[in-house]
């Protein structure tokens, strides 16, 4: 029952991109309010979150992108490919109770950064995104996370 209510969100999500961007923004609206052109890679990389989609995070990633971050006081590093083949291609079975916004992007000439909050049961990843508009496309070329897990309830 979890599955087929996360899956029937997943679909809603990437059937409404204006639905996405609402739910990933709403409670900032000066995120909003920045040219959907620099959104939409941090659009597709929260879709391939809510949805499992490799396709999403394909959307996302420059080819060349890397992924660096902190997980457990260990260094994590991966290349794009790398990280995008972890999609499982289906939404995670906890995928109601995850929560991810959108809490910052700042926009100099072809260059931006976007700070993101993936809030879920057991763990809060903070990612700090650097984009680049290529060929007039932005996309992501570098992710640095840290991630910290939550107490487990008793």
């Amino acid at each position: 029952m979890k599955s087929l209510l996360a899956a029937a969100l997943a679909a809603a999500l990437l059937a409404s991109p204006a639905l996405a961007q609402d739910a990933w923004t709403a409670h900032k609206p000066e995120v909003a309010a920045v040219d959907a052109g620099v959104r939409a890679p941090l659009e597709a990389y929260l879709r391939g979150h809510a949805t499992g989609s490799q396709d999403a995070f394909r959307e996302a990633f420059h080819p060349q992108a890397r992924v660096w971050g902190m997980r457990n006081g260990a260094l994590v590093q991966m290349t794009a490919e790398e990280y995008i083949g972890r999609a499982p291609g289906t939404p995670a079975p906890d995928e109601a109770q995850r929560r991810r916004w959108i809490d910052s992007i700042e926009v100099v000439g072809d260059t931006a950064v976007a700070k993101i909050t993936l809030d879920y049961p057991g763990v809060r990843f903070t990612d700090y995104m650097t984009l680049a508009r290529i060929d007039g496309r932005w996309l992501i070329v570098h992710k640095q996370f840290q991630a910290e897990p939550k107490p487990v309830a008793t």
